[in-house]
């Protein structure tokens, strides 16, 4: 019985750390705003060092760099070897995206 037990709140502590894995996955996701990344375009297309405001979205944004990317939008500029200089002189890494 008392292993029975044990075993009962084993899976039920895992579903529940998943769970939250997926919530918070859920929850970066639903923050990717590609207009937060307008406060870096000028230092992007020019030589401009990025302001503590650009810096400071990108960091927000840095999860999301991927899918916006693809962004009709802002997707250009992020590919713009710019962006690349930016995000190191923010700090962020700019991830490989496949």
């Amino acid at each position: 019985m008392e292993n029975s037990l044990r075993s009962c709140f084993t899976v039920a502590f895992m579903v529940l750390l998943l769970s939250a894995g997926q919530l918070q996955q859920t929850e970066a996701q639903s923050r990717c705003d590609s207009v937060q990344l307008s406060w870096c375009l000028q230092s992007i297309v020019s030589n401009i060092p990025p302001s503590q405001d650009c810096c400071r979205r990108l960091r927000g944004q840095q999860a999301c760099l991927c899918r916006e990317t693809r962004d009709p939008t802002f997707g250009g500029y992020l590919r713009h070897p710019g962006a690349r200089r930016v995000a190191t002189a923010c700090g962020v890494t700019f991830p490989r995206c496949d």
